[in-house]
């Protein structure tokens, strides 16, 4: 099968990638084209048997705080009962000092470990004091170290569920931490493992005291790192919203990056999300939202003149209650251009392509309704679907050029991280500072100016605003 142009670039790309050795774990088995080709295709044959493309076609181019001091066992976790205080030898009690006094390095304040009681206790030797506030402190910096510093309603649009507190329960760290001796080590395995966290770390080495802003703002964004999970996975997409960038990464290495359009600052700016793409749709649909159907007129015009519907791809569907839905037709006009990730979740955000690829261009790309449309997206969507296993490179060309609306599930699914840094290496691997263009720095980095907020709360508390992304703005 030949192609030509970009699309060229892209298959081989996602042959390149394809090829790597990428296939380290396998999800349960999805419906896929390659299982059920005829089903995938709606109304149209099986990949294998789609005619080859023209030649001419144009082809366009991812309650563990202490209230108070507690000795019975407290339940961490999905299933374990471990105690939150436990028996402290001076010696451990020691190397938990050092470490307090040291945690400036990790971008947090020893002040808020209540180091200089743990101190006066140490002194006077081993006593129930001592076993309290060792395990006190332990415990506070296993949630600022596994969990954020950052109480939740100073994360701005934040959705993120994170795993790490069923998965490192605090008791648990203790415990290993007392078994081993090694007090600093089982802190420290707490840490962020993408290497952005340790560029910042050392960043943060480099800036003298007296910068206090650039520190701050360093900070700020370690502690970003600590919201998300520990391990974000060995294949996963991830967009940082200010940069305008997505990428693909194995095993923390950028495979390939793509610029990206995001929410307009406001109400449909782009929230913070950690969701699953389970599938590719190819050729999609777009469901018009009622602001324009109704809003705007758009149903009545399309009743009205079902042929001016047609020759715009839309047609309209008018209920026994008079309810009008409009949807548009795969094509190149569609709204969602030729491709859309399908990734559900309750904020209605995911990525796609888009028929206005000269924005691309623009510096500032804060010009959508919240979901994010990626450059190169057939390019994204193939790779995608053959990393996926959901189907062959030559299924995927057919079913790109079939025209014809086809959700390719993917066996392997992928994590898709939406994160906000306003420091951080940017595509070229140098550290760089982004414009805070939805001003979300501001109550993080006020924060860090307040005392440690004790008893803090794991679920996110801003208010879930549903997308209807108005794809035609721009």
């Amino acid at each position: 099968m030949r192609f030509a142009g970009k699309l060229a670039g892209g298959i081989a790309v996602a042959a390149l990638v394809a090829s790597a050795a990428l296939a380290q774990e396998t999800a349960a088995p999805a419906q896929s084209v390659r299982a059920n080709p005829e089903a995938a295709l709606q109304g149209g044959p099986a990949p294998a048997k789609l005619p080859p493309p023209s030649e001419t076609q144009k082809r366009p181019s991812v309650a563990e705080t202490f209230g108070q001091t507690v000795s019975e066992p407290v339940v961490q976790g999905a299933e374990t009962a471990v105690p939150l205080v436990q028996n402290w030898t001076v010696g451990q009690a020691a190397r938990l000092v050092a470490v307090i006094e040291g945690i400036g390095a990790e971008g947090l304040d020893p002040k808020d470990y209540d180091l200089e009681p743990l101190r006066v206790a140490l002194a006077s030797g081993p006593s129930k004091e001592l076993n309290e506030l060792a395990s006190q402190s332990f415990v506070w910096l296993v949630e600022d170290l596994r969990d954020g510093r950052t109480p939740m309603e100073a994360r701005e649009q934040w959705f993120v569920i994170d795993p790490d507190r069923d998965l490192f329960p605090a008791g648990a760290v203790m415990a290993e931490a007392l078994a081993s001796g090694d007090i600093a080590g089982a802190l420290m395995k707490l840490n962020p493992t993408h290497p952005d966290y340790a560029r910042l770390k050392a960043e943060l080495a480099a800036t003298s005291d007296g910068q206090t802003a650039r520190r701050k703002l360093i900070r700020a964004n370690m502690d970003r790192w600590r919201w998300l999970q520990r391990d974000l996975g060995a294949q996963y997409l991830i967009t940082n919203v200010p940069e305008f960038q997505l990428r693909l990464t194995v095993k923390n290495k950028i495979i390939r990056s793509y610029r990206t359009i995001v929410g307009k600052p406001g109400r449909t700016a782009t929230p913070q999300l950690a969701e699953m793409v389970e599938g590719v749709v190819f050729n999609p649909t777009w469901t018009v939202p009622q602001s324009i159907v109704k809003g705007e007129g758009l149903g009545a015009k399309v009743l009205a003149n079902p042929a001016w519907g047609k020759r715009n791809g839309y047609v309209a569907t008018k209920g026994a209650n008079g309810y009008v839905t409009v949807v548009q037709q795969p094509g190149p006009g569609n709204s969602l251009g030729r491709m859309k990730l399908e990734m559900p979740n309750e904020h209605a955000i995911f990525f796609h392509d888009t028929p206005s690829r000269h924005l691309f261009a623009n510096d500032f790309r804060a010009l959508s309704h919240g979901c994010v449309r990626t450059e190169r997206a057939l390019e994204l969507a193939m790779t995608m679907a053959i990393l996926g296993k959901g189907a062959t490179k030559e299924e995927a060309v057919a079913i790109a050029d079939s025209g014809k609306y086809t959700k390719v599930m993917l066996e392997k699914q992928f994590p898709a991280y939406i994160t906000y840094f306003t420091m951080a290496t940017d595509i070229n691997g140098e550290m760089a500072t982004f414009k805070d263009i939805y001003g979300r720095d501001t109550k993080v980095l006020a924060s860090l100016d307040k005392p440690r907020v004790r008893n803090r709360s794991s679920v996110p508390t801003d208010e879930v605003i549903v997308i209807e992304d108005d794809l035609q703005d721009t």
